[in-house]
């Protein structure tokens, strides 16, 4: 036994079968195991955005708070969702900017498109004014978000609106509070950019609060918010939203120009972490790092991202909301697509599919020259916005009563219960006068308040929201119908709403016919709608 120990007492080591090279083939296969799993490990956190798998409703890293119903489309055209792809990654995303630091509002919405393939982006901002086709009396698309009670829902239907204005549905969307951006600029160090004007605005209620100073320099978080924010105030913009969205875009230009530098790769895991707390989508945070991969990879470079505003026309329509609020005939400011413009550029630039889109595929408004409105389907989902200017302004406009007329040999005088009364012609009269037809089809009660934001007719009893087209009270929250005015058309008595106008090509103002005030920014006259621009009165 004493001869199989070593020298130190112990047994002696036992001889391994393997040779020295089977040793080093066992060694570099394992580093190749690791380095293996390390790059799945890697390519896992890159997920390829799925194009086959239909629509899917937004991931939250919570539970929804209410369920989310299927969109009904209406009878206009439904938005195209299939096809042949301009090229095998072509992506469209919808991008709404919720600020509730503004209010809450939707006020930014961003429809993208992402040409992985030739390394090319589009990112076009509609106007909070834009006209769509609803059925309601205010038809901004900025009203749509709220008047489906916000949440899920009003998402859902504000994603229904632009998908029939551009004429498809978005492959995917994003929904940002607005403060992600502010803390996306802190993670990057700053963004710098030129802040185009003085800005000052103070708002309690909100509590916003905006003070910066024109110039070149180097933006924090906070500042690129206000920045943001700013439209209104003693030196706001001329335009309002446009003016906003002019500078939108152009700082956002410069922050994708500052982001795309290589230092922020080192930056990905900060940004992840913004966008986990601050944005609800379908994509899931592998394809949004797939994206980013792809941009900087691909050597997407800023000036193949080009930011456009919807080609747009201001535009004034009748409104009764605005009509009872100022006791007369009133109209509301609008922008309307330039419908030619659109086209071209949703069949250039924004649309995925290599199909050709005609004018009829997208749900385009317009005010015509008659101050009726139509759209480029031919159907209009609020039949009272179909008659002319001259149709409404009768409504309002106080009739003179008739004189009567003495039978030759009578004195006039007579002693009968309608004796010397003078006729009235016809039942509409001053509104509020008991005579009156009401031009939105309820009777206004005479103290309900404007929202400021929507521009809803809100019911003080029950604080929901009055349709002006059929007088029934709304629930904010949820859109159920709570009440009914007297009169309106959503009364069993009072008949059904909704029609189809012929479809009608864009027009302008003739000659001879009065033009709208002006723009209350731009020159003296006019009546300012709060937060919600012009309210015209002819």
């Amino acid at each position: 036994m004493a001869d199989q120990m070593d020298g130190k007492g112990r047994p002696p080591k036992r001889r391994s079968g393997l040779t020295r090279g089977q040793k080093g083939l066992i060694a570099a296969a394992a580093v190749l195991a690791v380095a293996l799993a390390g790059v799945l490990a890697w390519q896992s956190l890159f997920v390829r955005p799925d194009l086959n798998t239909g629509k899917t409703e937004p991931q939250e890293t919570e539970e929804p708070t209410d369920p989310v119903e299927e969109i009904d489309w209406g009878e206009g055209t439904r938005p195209r969702s299939d096809g042949e792809r301009k090229s095998q990654d072509y992506y469209t995303v919808l991008i709404l900017g919720r600020d509730t630091g503004g209010g809450g509002n939707t006020d930014t919405m961003l429809l993208a498109s992402y040409d992985v393939t030739n390394q090319k982006a589009t990112v076009m901002s509609i106007p909070r004014d834009t006209m769509v086709n609803v059925s309601w009396d205010i038809k901004k698309i900025n009203s749509v978000y709220n008047w489906y009670g916000g949440g899920d829902r009003g998402i859902q239907y504000l994603y229904k609106e632009i998908a029939q204005l551009v004429g498809f549905e978005p492959d995917y969307q994003v929904i940002v509070e607005w403060e992600a951006v502010g803390q996306i600029v802190d993670a990057m160090g700053g963004v710098w950019f030129d802040v185009p004007r003085d800005m000052y605005y103070s708002d309690p209620l909100q509590n916003l609060y905006i003070n910066q100073k024109a110039g070149y320099r180097l933006l924090t978080g906070d500042d690129a918010m206000q920045v943001l924010r700013f439209r209104d105030g003693a030196n706001g913009y001329k335009d309002g939203d446009l003016g906003r969205i002019k500078t939108q875009q152009a700082f956002l230009t410069a922050m994708v120009e500052q982001l795309l530098k290589i230092e922020n790769i080192a930056k990905i895991n900060a940004f992840a972490e913004v966008f986990r707390e601050n944005v609800e989508t379908d994509l899931t945070l592998q394809n949004i790092l797939w994206f980013a991969k792809a941009a900087f990879t691909g050597g997407l470079k800023p000036e193949n991202v080009e930011f456009v505003t919807m080609p747009n026309t201001p535009a004034y329509a009748y409104s009764s909301t605005t009509s009872k609020l100022n006791g007369r005939y009133s109209e509301q400011s609008y922008v309307t697509p330039n419908t030619g413009q659109l086209l071209e550029l949703v069949n250039t630039k924004l649309s995925p599919y290599a199909e050709v889109f005609t004018r009829s595929d997208l749900d385009m408004m317009t005010v015509n020259s008659d101050g009726s409105v139509s759209s480029s389907t031919g159907h209009v989902e609020d039949s009272n916005a179909t008659h002319p200017r001259s149709y409404w302004q009768a409504q309002w406009t106080p009739q003179e009563p008739e004189e009567e007329t003495t039978p030759e040999g009578e004195s006039g005088t007579g002693t009968g219960p309608d004796a010397g009364a003078p006729e009235t012609g016809g039942a509409t009269g001053t509104p509020g006068d008991g005579e009156t037809t009401d031009p939105g089809g309820a009777t206004e009660p005479g103290t309900g308040s404007i929202d400021p934001d929507t521009g809803d007719l809100i019911d003080p009893e029950t604080g929901g929201i009055i349709d002006p087209g059929t007088g029934q009270i709304l629930d904010p929250g949820t859109g159920q119908v709570i009440g009914q005015l007297p009169g309106g058309s959503g009364d069993p008595a009072a008949g059904e709403s909704g029609g189809t106008a012929p479809e009608s090509p864009d027009s302008q103002p003739s000659d001879g016919e009065t033009a709208p005030p002006v723009d209350p920014g731009t020159s003296d006259g006019g009546t300012a709608a709060p937060d919600d621009g012009f309210i015209i009165v002819t």
